[in-house]
């Protein structure tokens, strides 16, 4: 009851257009049906197909395993079997220039999604400790690569994994092998690599699932298919495109040869460059050495203490000098001191009465009889009083 309700609904689908590359062909002599085996390479899958000999020689007389094919078919679900077919009445093979006008949609898609991005690439080590090699088995890209890798530099290790390269079966092969290589700590960059060949040979390398696994892989991946002219997709998202597969083992591996000769070179010039510095210091050094300061050192030291000495006569010299200034000075100004001191007055032999206020007597009559005065001496002082218009000497003090 199930297969019969599936087979009713799937037969409800009707007739669709499907897209998808030939993985076999069954022409069985004498019978008008042909069987094919159609395989969608991106999601890795794959549905039988049943055909009238008729509309296969109208639309695809020359229909060949690996070809990319469009049809118009009706799905099929055979109860029995419980197998899911496709019936189609229109085979129509896909020309180069449709082919082409996909790959270039195809690459403005993923060039907008960002897989072929500049900042995004790695650069490959200088010296790689191991390869991964990814390529047909037995072919001359695989030999081109290993030849050229071990006469630059005999030391190189490989891992080699060999799959289709071309066919149905070519894109899930080589993205398998490529889980494998980018899970190997020991492989530091991986070669994709397959010679020559028509654009419809190299087309699993610009299938869309082959770009988004090189994409999203840890390791670095360089792409290495075909020749010159020859570029697939995988070439615009590997981190290193390659030519040709000798041209990827020249970009891998250095040469031993000139890496010697680059350091032979290089220590010849660190060599003339010590050399050099080393006859340059001397020199410096000698006329350092020549220099009076160096030959003769104390005659430095005799021409500082020579104007040591000359400075410290200039300035006791100096010294003497304000010192005598500044005491003649001295001399002029106690000169004319005493000469405006009272003193000086009173030693040649003038007195100072005064009153006993204090009030000096300038006048005979700022004084009255009886009125007690003191005169003031160069020397001591003299009490006296006054009696009439002379005087009466007292007592003597000082």
């Amino acid at each position: 009851m199930v297969s019969q309700k599936l087979s009713a609904w799937i037969a409800k689908l009707g007739w669709v257009w499907v897209d998808g590359q030939v993985a076999q062909i069954s022409r069985r002599p004498g019978a008008s049906t042909v069987f094919l085996t159609l395989r969608d390479p991106s999601a890795d899958l794959s549905l039988t197909v049943t055909t009238n000999r008729d509309v296969l020689d109208l639309g695809a007389p020359a229909l060949e395993e690996g070809a990319r094919v469009v049809m118009h078919a009706k799905p099929e679900f055979y109860a029995a079997r419980g197998t899911l077919s496709l019936r189609a009445d229109e085979v129509r093979q896909v020309g180069l220039g449709e082919l082409l006008a996909r790959l270039e949609k195809l690459k403005k898609l993923l060039a907008a999604e960002g897989l072929f991005a500049r900042e995004r690439k790695r650069r490959p080590p200088f010296l790689p400790s191991r390869i991964g090699l990814i390529t047909g088995r037995s072919s001359a890209a695989e030999r081109d690569v290993l030849t050229n890798a071990k006469r630059r530099w005999p030391a190189v290790e490989f891992r080699v994994i060999n799959v289709a390269v071309q066919g149905p079966t070519a894109v899930p092969q080589m993205i398998d092998a490529l889980k494998v290589l980018d899970g190997d700590d020991t492989i530091d960059v991986i070669i994709l690599a397959r010679g020559g060949g028509s654009v419809e040979d190299l087309l699993p390398f610009s299938d869309e699932a082959l770009c988004r696994a090189v994409f999203h892989c840890r390791t670095p991946v360089v792409s290495a298919i075909g020749h010159e002219t020859d570029t697939p997709l995988v070439d615009y998202v590997a981190d290193v495109r390659a030519s040709t597969p000798t041209d990827a083992a020249k970009r891998i591996v250095p040469d031993l040869a000139e890496e010697l000769r680059l350091i032979k070179l290089a220590r010849h010039r660190l060599d003339r460059a010590v050399t050099g510095m080393l006859d340059r210091e001397e020199h410096r050094l000698d006329a350092i050495r020549s220099r009076p300061v160096l030959a003769r050192p104390d005659v430095m030291v005799d021409q500082r203490a020579a104007d040591v000495a000359a400075l410290r006569d200039r300035a006791t010299r100096c010294l003497d000098h304000r010192l005598r200034g500044a005491g003649e000075e001295l001399r002029h100004t106690l000169a004319r001191l005493r000469a405006l001191s009272p003193a000086a007055t009173l030693e040649r032999g003038y007195a100072i009465v005064q009153r006993a206020d204090g009030h000096v007597v300038r006048a005979a009559a700022d004084v009255a009889e009886e009125d007690s005065l003191r005169v003031r001496l160069a020397e001591g002082e003299l009490a006296a009083r006054v009696v009439g218009h002379g005087f009466e000497q007292g007592s003597g003090h000082g």
